[in-house]
């Protein structure tokens, strides 16, 4: 098992350098056959292994026969403490035994539910398209309306029109790669549409840069209306919508800012953490800081002090179990939070789930074993989803699991489909599921409709289209498109439920 080791952090390191460095034709065409060359002694040591050492790569119960399954399915109340913190008083024991008695029904009604809902995904269609004008990775992604909008190292942000799968404009200003994006919510978008004398119905977009810049940009017309300079390389934001409005900045030295979007003029400034800032992420009044130190800060808005982040809580790896000793730092932490849970995904198999509140932390298995990367994680529609990349195959995967009891569903999964890297999830009109996801490419996920006695049975296939002929394309009208009973053609490929 030493080598396996060995062999699975190589390749681990090898794509995180391909993610964080720009190479050439030449550079990834050797690092393309290094890969394959220690894939293929990967797979020669794992076959020469018995079993049962086989099996001490499994993560999850070994009763469960699903390769994809929850290691915890139900979090005891594994308390981790905050450093200096006493034991938690009989009042707080109660409390804690309330909300988890809330949070989770009974086992019948649990399985009942998941019995229907792992259903209506076994046949669930999909069909893929592929979005293609970037030069380099896909960074960052968001869905406003009908648009896509994202955001690459190639330092372009580019707006899609998603039914006709079609670049609409091509948003160039920034010097430097662009590292992260959000979409305020339309009121925010008014207020500052009429103080602009445009359009009320104008909808705008923050982007943020390694060249220290914030830009906003209005989507109709493709003008950068407002930018800031942060004179710190922004590696991710967030919007808050308390007050006036907040942008949220953070920075690769570990700055976290704020600035407000009347003014556009800075109101904090504080270092957040030790190291880099991966990811922001707003609950109401509440942001949630990552850093690639493995530390998670819960910092409360008071919009009308004159510093409006204040620390709740903070927890450093050791709590969250984010990264290892043998690390220097876990690189691209990201989270999604859910009410009294953070849910941590740090390039291991494994999903964290961290109680912001107390500090207990449990995990949630998104890979079979330990070679797998989950970047990625994501909420819609009462669906966790986290990405897993397969370090030993190439292959991605999206996975799904109930909410809130994080019951595993499905896995959808293409062969040598590339690493997720960025992820946005919204439903249509018509209550279809709609996704996009970038990195090496940019691809939108569109859940097709179906026959209306499927529709009734609530039953879907799971399918993905990974290539469509012209006459297919023009077969698909739009998101709202009526259900078409005819059988797609052969370029479509059954996904493995595993």
């Amino acid at each position: 098992m030493g080598e396996v080791r060995k062999v699975q952090k190589k390749l681990r390191q090898i794509e995180n350098l391909e993610i964080k460095a720009s190479l050439t034709k030449e550079e990834r065409d050797k690092v393309e056959k290094w890969k394959e060359e220690l894939r293929s002694r990967l797979a020669e040591l794992l076959l020469q292994l018995s079993a049962p050492q086989r099996d001490q790569g499994i993560v999850g119960d070994e009763k469960e026969k699903m390769k994809r399954r929850i290691l915890v399915s139900r979090p005891p109340p594994t308390k981790v403490l905050k450093e200096g913190s006493e034991k938690r008083t009989g009042q707080e024991k109660e409390d804690t035994h309330e909300t988890e008695t809330q949070d989770y029904p009974s086992r019948v009604q649990i399985d009942t539910r998941l019995k229907s809902l792992r259903a209506s995904w076994e046949g669930s269609k999909f069909r893929l398209r592929l979005l293609e004008g970037h030069n380099d990775l896909v960074t960052c992604v968001v869905a406003v309306d009908n648009m896509v909008v994202s955001g690459s190292r190639d330092t372009t942000v580019k707006v899609w029109h998603v039914p006709t799968a079609t670049e609409q404009r091509n948003l160039g200003g920034h010097s430097g790669g662009v590292t992260c994006l959000f979409a305020p919510l339309p009121e925010y978008c008014r207020r500052l549409a009429r103080s602009l004398s445009l359009n009320e119905k104008e909808r705008f977009v923050i982007s943020g840069s390694v060249d220290c810049t914030v830009r906003i940009w209005a989507l109709s017309t493709g003008l950068c209306v407002k930018s800031i300079y942060t004179f710190n390389a922004v590696s991710t934001l967030c919007f808050v919508p308390e007050g006036e409005g907040f942008i949220v900045t953070g920075s690769d030295g570990g700055k976290v800012e704020v600035w407000s979007w009347d003014s556009m003029q800075n109101c904090q400034s504080v270092k957040a953490h030790e190291d880099s800032v991966t990811t922001l992420q707003s609950q109401g009044p509440l942001v949630f800081s990552g850093s690639a130190d493995g530390g998670v800060s819960v910092w409360e808005v008071h919009h009308s002090s004159p510093a409006p982040l204040q620390i709740l809580h903070r927890w450093s790896s050791c709590v969250t179990g984010c990264g290892s000793p043998n690390e220097a730092h876990v690189g691209q932490l990201a989270l999604s939070p859910r009410g009294d849970r953070v849910f941590l995904a740090d390039g291991k198999a494994n999903l964290k789930i961290l109680n912001w509140r107390t500090g207990s932390v449990s995990r949630l298995a998104n890979h079979s074993t330990v070679a797998g990367v989950t970047d990625c994680v994501s909420q819609t529609a009462g669906i966790l989803i986290g990405s897993c990349f397969d370090l030993a195959t190439g292959d991605s995967t999206l996975n799904l699991f109930s909410l809130p009891q994080c019951e595993y569903l499905v896995s959808l999964t293409c062969h040598e489909y590339p690493r997720i890297l960025c992820f946005a999830a919204w439903l249509t009109p018509s209550g279809g599921h709609r996704w996009v996801t970038g990195g090496r490419v940019l691809t939108v996920w569109e859940q097709l409709p179906t026959s209306t006695k499927q529709s009734k049975m609530h039953f879907f296939s799971l399918s993905l289209s990974l290539s469509l002929s012209d006459d297919d394309m023009d077969n698909y009208i739009s998101q709202d498109a009526p259900a078409n009973d005819e059988e797609p053609n052969s370029s479509w490929l059954r996904c493995a439920l595993q």
